[in-house]
């Protein structure tokens, strides 16, 4: 818990800190791939040193994933969310505290990285597009999660992987909702920012936790059943028959 707690924190520290602590205006394209990078690097580096402890979950979505496709204990599944939601909140407040030495600074003229739809959307975009685009984009970053933890011997490019994936994800979906497909690293940015943040974070835990759960259903029919060879713990799959 603890390594969730921390390595969520990183997360939402570094990806948001980008935006929120920048004094240098780029190009609007130039900021995406900016901030899109930070969220990248954040994960990779937290996987590096938490993955062998924890897992390197730092994502409601993906541990859903992960115990709906029986590879994550049940009951170990509340601990893991409270633990990823308390860093995420942690490192936002922590980043406001940081912001508000700088003049003039104040999260009702600032997006705080908070996530929105409708007027609240970078671009623009209406509730049903940035609901879509949330979903399907966990679906395929909890896929990708599903996929690389398969085999037992963790590979040292797995963090890799799961970094640039996070990368080219929010690339796409920072101009609609400013990037989530995460509820805990939503979370931390509305607690702080208030009022329309949280009334949109509603989406950024139902969007995500669809697209993990489908992710979770529909692996099977993708890599085949749970066998020996693709990592399943028998003591996971005892605790949930339990």
């Amino acid at each position: 818990m603890t390594a969730e707690c921390a390595g969520t924190f990183w997360l939402v520290f570094i990806g948001c800190g980008v935006s929120v602590l920048g004094t240098v205006e780029f190009a609007p394209d130039a900021r995406v791939l900016e901030q899109a990078l930070a969220f990248g690097l954040s994960v990779t580096t937290a996987s590096y040193v938490f993955r062998s402890i924890s897992g390197g979950h730092f994502n409601p979505a993906v541990t859903v994933g992960l115990a709906i496709a029986n590879r994550f204990p049940i009951r170990d599944l509340l601990p893991y969310i409270l633990a990823q939601v308390t860093g995420a909140i942690a490192g936002a407040m922590l980043l406001g505290l940081i912001a508000s030495g700088r003049p003039g600074f104040g999260t009702a003229v600032s997006s705080f990285g908070a996530n929105g739809y409708f007027l609240h959307s970078p671009g623009d975009y209406q509730l049903c597009a940035a609901f879509a685009i949330e979903l399907v984009m966990t679906f395929a970053f909890v896929t990708l999660n599903l996929a690389a933890t398969r085999s037992k011997s963790a590979r040292l490019d797995d963090p890799l992987v799961i970094g640039l994936t996070t990368t080219l994800i929010y690339i796409v979906t920072i101009p609609v909702t400013g990037g989530s497909v995460n509820p805990a690293r939503s979370t931390g940015p509305a607690i702080v920012v208030g009022g329309w943040a949280l009334d949109d974070l509603w989406l950024f835990w139902a969007a995500p936790l669809a697209g993990a759960l489908l992710a979770g259903l529909s692996y099977p029919a993708i890599f085949g059943a749970c066998n020996g060879e693709d990592g399943a713990d028998p003591k996971i799959s005892d605790t949930l028959l339990q």
